[in-house]
C-alpha cells in the first residue's frame, strides 16, 4: 500500500514538472515571436480550423511581392500559403491564371484586359507596382556606340521586350508613335529580361526594355547606355503590374483570396517602407550583388484605381486588340478582397 501511495505521489509530481515546462515554453515562444517582427510570425493554423489552402504560383527570379510575403511571415496565420510550381515563362503566366493551372499571376493589365475580352474567367483583386522617377517599372538601353540616340534611329532596328501584349510593347510603340516613329519598320522581338542585357550586347538586339530588378545590372555595364525609363514616357501611368486571380479559385476559397491580398498589401507597404532590406532579400534570392538590384515601389495598400485600367482599355481598342466596349474597367478589377480598401469595388 505504501509502494501504490510513493507512485501516486511520483507521478502527480511529474505531470505537474511537464505542464509547468510547457508552459513557460509557450511563453518564451511567444516573447521571442514578438520581439522577432514578421519574418517570424509563427506558424498556427488560421481560426476555425478550416485548415490551409494552398495556391499555385510560379517560382521565377524577379522582385516579387509573394517571395517576400513567404520570406518574411506574411502568410503565416492565415488560410493560405504558396505551392511553387516551378519557372513560368512570362507570357504564360496570364493564360495560365485564366486556366486556373496557376491560381494568381502578376502581370500587366493589358494582359488581363485582353484576356477577359476572350471569356477567361479572372479578375485583378489587387494592385501592384508604383512607377517612381526614381524606380521606374522599366528602362531601356542601347549599346554604347552613339548609333541610336532618339527614337527615330530605331527605325530599321530590332527592340527586345519580354512579351507581346505587355506594358513593353504597348507604352512603347504610343510614346514612339507620339514621337513621330514609324512603328511598322520597328523588329520586335521577345527575350526574357534577365537575358536582354546579354543579348543587347552580343548585337542580336538594338534596344533591350528590361524591367526590375534585372535593369539595376544594365546600368553597371559600361557598353550600354540607358536612354529613357517608362516613366519618361508616361509618368508612370502605365507601369502597375498588379496580381491577378482565377475566378474559379476565388469562388471555391474567398477567403483564401483575401489572406493573399491582406499578405501582399502588407509586404508592400513593409518595401515601401525597407527599401534596402527588400533589395537584400531579393538579391539573395537571384545571387546576385545588391548593387545590381533596381529599387522598386508599389501602391498603397495595393489598393487597385481605375486610371492605369482605362489607360490600356483604350490602347488596346485603338490597336484593335480587343472591340470597342467589349471590356469596361469594372470587369477587370474588383477591391473586395483588399482590408485596406474603403469602398470595395463590385
Amino acid at each position: 500500500m505504501l509502494t501504490n501511495v510513493l507512485i501516486k505521489k511520483s507521478w502527480t509530481k511529474l505531470v505537474t514538472v511537464l505542464a509547468l515546462a510547457v508552459a513557460l515554453s509557450a511563453c518564451g515562444n511567444s516573447s521571442k515571436q514578438a520581439e522577432e517582427g514578421p519574418n517570424k510570425a509563427g506558424t498556427a493554423a488560421p481560426a476555425g480550423g478550416e485548415g490551409i489552402v494552398e495556391f499555385k504560383y510560379p517560382d521565377n527570379p524577379g522582385f516579387d511581392l509573394v517571395y517576400l510575403a513567404d520570406e518574411l511571415g506574411y502568410f503565416d496565420g492565415t488560410s493560405t500559403r504558396p505551392k511553387y510550381v516551378g519557372k513560368v515563362a512570362a507570357p504564360q503566366i496570364i493564360p495560365l491564371v485564366g486556366t486556373g493551372d496557376i491560381d494568381f499571376g502578376a502581370r500587366m493589365v493589358p494582359l488581363v484586359i485582353s484576356a477577359i475580352a476572350s471569356g477567361a474567367d479572372i479578375k485583378v483583386v489587387s494592385a501592384g507596382g508604383k512607377t517612381l522617377k526614381e524606380a521606374p517599372h522599366m528602362k531601356y538601353f542601347v549599346r554604347n556606340d552613339g548609333s541610336i540616340k532618339t527614337p527615330k534611329d530605331l527605325e530599321g532596328k530590332t527592340i527586345g521586350f519580354n512579351s507581346f501584349g505587355a506594358c513593353a510593347e504597348f507604352v512603347s510603340k504610343k510614346w514612339f508613335k507620339e514621337q513621330g516613329v514609324d512603328i511598322s519598320k520597328i523588329d520586335f522581338l521577345v527575350v526574357p529580361d534577365d537575358k536582354q542585357e546579354q543579348t543587347l550586347e552580343q548585337g542580336g538586339i538594338d534596344l533591350a526594355i528590361i524591367h526590375a530588378p534585372f535593369s539595376g545590372k544594365a546600368e553597371y555595364n559600361e557598353k550600354l547606355v540607358k536612354l529613357w525609363s517608362d516613366y519618361d514616357l508616361d509618368g508612370g501611368l502605365g507601369g502597375m503590374a498588379p496580381y491577378s486571380v482565377n475566378g474559379k479559385f476565388a469562388q471555391k476559397h474567398p477567403q483564401a483570396v483575401k489572406d493573399f491580398v491582406s499578405a501582399i498589401a502588407k509586404t508592400a507597404n513593409w518595401v515601401n517602407k525597407n527599401p534596402e532590406e527588400a533589395k537584400k532579400i531579393i538579391a539573395k534570392r537571384l545571387g546576385v550583388d545588391v548593387k545590381y538590384i533596381d529599387r522598386y515601389a508599389y501602391v498603397d495598400d495595393l489598393v487597385v484605381t481605375e486610371d492605369p485600367i482605362q489607360y490600356y482599355i483604350d490602347i488596346l481598342e485603338e490597336y484593335d486588340k480587343i472591340p470597342k466596349g467589349k471590356v469596361t474597367v469594372k470587369d477587370v478589377y474588383t477591391n473586395e478582397y483588399n482590408e485596406f480598401a474603403t469602398k470595395p469595388s463590385v
